[in-house]
């Protein structure tokens, strides 16, 4: 299931701070700016929501963290979240099955930036598109989701994380100022 806050202006900082668990709240505070502690409070208090609403857990548990950093809920391992943000949303997937999940806002981009993280079919299809940003971002938020499934974070040549991109089911929404993906293993 996909949760999606793209009202971020609108969460109470103070209030969300005091809602959330000593550990996530250290967290956000690490944040020097605003906006980056009240997106990170954002997908957290909607895991907080997820949580409750399809499995009843009222509180959420600690993080514990896998081999490459990828956060776990403690005492509950056939729960499966992940959490992430951009400047326009945050987004929290959770599963009963390993998932990932991307949100990039929909901007301009550096040729540069898609000659390294772009494969040479990836290239032509940005250049072929007649969105040029959004076919970008889709497909980076195609690679970060899968990336976050495995838990291996950006550890390998960013052009081919999609070359096995078959084994992984794919959906992909598309917002006016952003897009989210997320990714499961193909049963």
């Amino acid at each position: 299931m996909l949760y999606v806050d793209d009202h971020i202006q609108c969460l109470d900082v103070a209030k969300a701070l005091q809602a959330v668990g000593e550990q996530r709240r250290r967290y956000a505070l690490r944040y020097r700016r605003e906006l980056d502690r009240r997106l990170c409070l954002a997908a957290y208090v909607l895991l907080q929501r997820a949580l409750h609403d399809e499995y009843g857990i009222d509180h959420v548990p600690p993080f514990i963290y896998g081999p490459h950093g990828k956060p776990m809920l403690e005492g509950y391992p056939h729960i499966h979240f992940n959490l992430s943000h951009c400047r326009h949303a945050a987004v929290c997937a959770v599963s009963d099955r390993p998932i990932g999940v991307d949100v990039e806002s929909i901007e301009s981009y550096d040729e540069a930036l898609v000659a390294s993280t772009m494969s040479a079919d990836e290239q032509r299809l940005i250049a072929q598109s007649a969105d040029a940003p959004a076919t970008f971002i889709k497909l980076w938020t195609m690679k970060e989701s899968l990336l976050k499934l495995t838990g291996r974070g950006i550890t390998q040549n960013v052009a081919l994380v999609l070359d096995d991109a078959s084994r992984y089911v794919f959906n992909t929404q598309a917002h006016r100022q952003f897009i989210c993906t997320t990714c499961s293993h193909r049963l």
